[in-house]
């Protein structure tokens, strides 16, 4: 957790370090990251980072959360249903917005996949657990949303629903930009029109069995 020194400090500064973390991590990931080059480019001395972290790590922890945080924010809109909007074509926009949202933002999408591909098993487990929390934070009230209003079937697996989504979500996030990560459906370089479609597949498979979600539905 970040310390007292840290809250404390001027928003501008704040924002100089986690700016240079973010570019940091998100190039290189946890083990290769320097604190140096951190502490270079944000113009503070390589010691005041333990003054406000109380080592590597838990800076890194909190770097992950605070651009899980940002992406949850610019997602907000997608996360309530509105009324009288279909699901199936909400989500699909919604999941749209996603990538696009990653497209748009290099930063965030290299911290994001810095902490789905990372190594070291602990700190993978570590950072990843509250993304996921906060994925599933998002998600599930729109799930049980669009159950309780009749867009989901009654007797929709909820669970397993929203585990297929946090599964796909990052890859989605990262395939369109990052070569060799989809090696069955194509969707590296594909423009957002193009990879419309495949997405539709992908969701249809995380709703099996929704009529809506067929493939002759257009796009």
């Amino acid at each position: 957790m970040p310390t007292s020194t840290w809250h404390n400090l001027e928003v501008e500064r704040r924002e100089r370090v986690l700016d240079a973390a973010m570019a940091e991590f998100g190039a290189h990931g946890y083990s290769a990251g320097s604190l140096n080059v951190i502490a270079r480019n944000a113009g503070v001395a390589k010691g005041s980072l333990f003054q406000y972290f109380t080592d590597k790590f838990d800076f890194y922890a909190h770097v992950t959360e605070h651009v899980a945080a940002q992406v949850r924010a610019a997602m907000q809109p997608w996360l309530v249903l509105p009324a009288g909007r279909p699901f199936a074509e909400f989500l699909l926009d919604g999941v749209m917005a996603w990538i696009d949202y990653f497209g748009s933002h290099p930063v965030q999408r290299g911290v994001t996949a810095a902490t789905m591909l990372e190594m070291d098993p602990t700190v993978r487990a570590a950072v990843r657990t509250p993304v996921h929390r906060m994925y599933g934070e998002g998600l599930r009230p729109l799930l049980e949303q669009a159950r309780q209003v009749g867009e989901l079937p009654a007797d929709t697996d909820l669970e397993i629903v929203l585990a297929m989504l946090v599964m796909v979500l990052p890859q989605l996030a990262l395939a369109p930009f990052e070569p060799g990560l989809d090696p069955v459906i194509p969707l590296y370089g594909k423009t957002s029109a193009e990879l419309r479609a495949p997405v539709r597949r992908l969701l249809g498979a995380t709703l099996r069995g929704d009529p809506r979600w067929s493939t002759t539905t257009s796009s």
